[in-house]
């Protein structure tokens, strides 16, 4: 089962709670990018937020070369601008093993600003991630270091939010985000947020792509295996996790909204 272009198609290959995976699928070419992207939608949300942007000079030659394999002029920020997927460059100095982040060109991020990251190593970008260091970062450092061009991995993710909005900066305590959210209102006052993830390494600069598309769909609009699903995982999270996610602020008024969604047996 490859990986889908909506929420509904995503979360059936997500994690759903427990330990930490990388949860990979092996993509084609036609598989690596949403076909149909809305690039004017891509390219107001670059131009009105001026942060989705971050450089160093690293990312200059493999932005280069990304633009040029999805056949437009420019660098990072213009690939970006020509996908519904937002992007970020890793490479290692000559002398080190460890990936950094050398640019990014991300509009819609899920509550975290690409200036914070710039420069950053792998490790140090997951440290807000409960469980990364014990349970994943190893094996992570161990695929990047033996990705080889030509080949594309997937995985997903996702998020409970308490709004719509693809570029989503959580702001304010997690109870007072989702204060408004009840049992009766979940459906349509939940929205679950989805990251669909890809993975390759550019052939002639050997950096590595880390492309994101967001996918944001209201609760009610799942599935009822797909609800169910993410009651189930938010009661299951790795200690720590679900506090970053807020989900005590909104476990109680999701799991009674599955529950409601669920045929009896």
């Amino acid at each position: 089962m490859t990986l889908g272009f909506c929420v509904d198609a995503l979360l059936p290959k997500a994690r759903g709670g427990g330990q930490l995976r990388m949860g990979l699928s092996r993509l084609s070419e036609e598989e690596w990018l949403q076909p149909d992207p809305d690039l004017a939608a891509r390219a107001d949300a670059f131009d009105e937020w001026t942060e989705a942007v971050q450089l160093t000079p690293e990312a200059e030659a493999p932005g280069r070369e990304l633009a040029a394999m999805l056949g437009v002029n420019g660098a990072l920020s213009e690939a970006a601008r020509a996908a519904h997927e937002d992007m970020c460059l890793l490479t290692r100095a000559k002398n080190e093993e460890i990936y950094r982040l050398i640019g990014a060109a991300v509009a819609w991020p899920t509550d975290w600003r690409p200036a914070d990251k710039l420069g950053l190593p792998l490790r140090a970008l997951h440290a807000p991630i409960a469980g990364y260091e014990e349970q994943l970062a190893t094996g992570v450092d161990r695929f990047m270091a033996t990705l080889r061009p030509g080949i594309i991995y997937g995985r997903c993710n996702w998020f409970i939010a308490p709004t719509d909005a693809r570029r989503w900066l959580a702001e304010g305590e997690p109870h007072e985000q989702f204060a408004h959210v009840t049992p009766d209102n979940a459906g349509e006052a939940l929205f679950v947020r989805s990251e669909r993830q890809t993975l390759r390494r550019l052939p002639e600069t050997n950096a590595i792509l880390f492309t994101i598309g967001v996918h944001v769909e209201p609760l009610g609009t799942l599935a009822a295996e797909n609800v169910a699903m993410l009651a189930r995982a938010v009661e299951t999270l790795v200690s720590g996790e679900g506090d970053r996610r807020g989900a005590p602020a909104y476990a109680d008024a999701l799991t009674a909204f599955a529950a409601e969604r669920t045929p009896p047996c």
